[in-house]
């Protein structure tokens, strides 16, 4: 099977012909954040306070990646376990979060988040930052500059290969 195209701009709508284990080309904006950034976002929420990004619509990447090099958009940006931002994600996706980008399983509540939201969440290779980051066109610090490497960047990608790993029909990769 051929590895589908896709955009984050178009992901909400994409996502309902996405399934389990189909391989994906993803391509446009993309949100780096972690535990701490998603911490401080889930405040935000609560507290009715400005983002640093609009969620709805938006695809996060768990990752922190490492400082830049001279002459490249970014150092290596392999992805995070996931799992450690499961206490936020529920939340982030009832906001209208459709995408996540990162590695292992997540929880029941994640996962019935995802198929109450029509979302999807897209597995990347550990231990592949350097590969990763060859996707990465451009890197911009949005918020939280004191987190360092776990600050929330929007970062361009183009052509970022990946896998469903949770679909919004409720197909798990990590329950077969």
């Amino acid at each position: 099977m051929a590895q589908r195209r896709i955009s984050t701009l178009t992901l909400k709508t994409d996502a309902p012909a996405l399934s389990a284990g189909d391989t994906v080309l993803l391509s446009g904006p993309l949100y780096t954040a972690r535990d701490q950034a998603h911490k401080r976002i889930a405040a935000l929420l609560r507290e009715g306070k400005p983002l640093p990004f609009p969620l709805d619509g938006a695809t996060i990447y768990y990752a922190g990646p490492t400082p830049t090099p001279p002459g490249l958009p970014i150092g290596a940006c392999g992805p995070t376990t996931s799992g450690r931002m499961d206490p936020y994600t529920p939340l982030f996706l009832d906001h209208g979060l459709c995408g996540m980008v990162g590695k292992g399983a997540r929880s029941k509540e994640v996962c019935d988040a995802i198929c109450r939201n029509g979302a999807v969440y897209l597995c990347a290779i550990g231990g592949a930052g350097a590969l990763a980051a060859q996707c990465v066109q451009s890197l911009e610090v949005i918020a939280f500059d004191d987190l360092g490497c776990e600050s929330v960047k929007r970062l361009e990608v183009r052509d970022f290969p990946l896998i469903v790993g949770i679909d919004c029909h409720g197909g798990n990769l990590f329950l077969r």
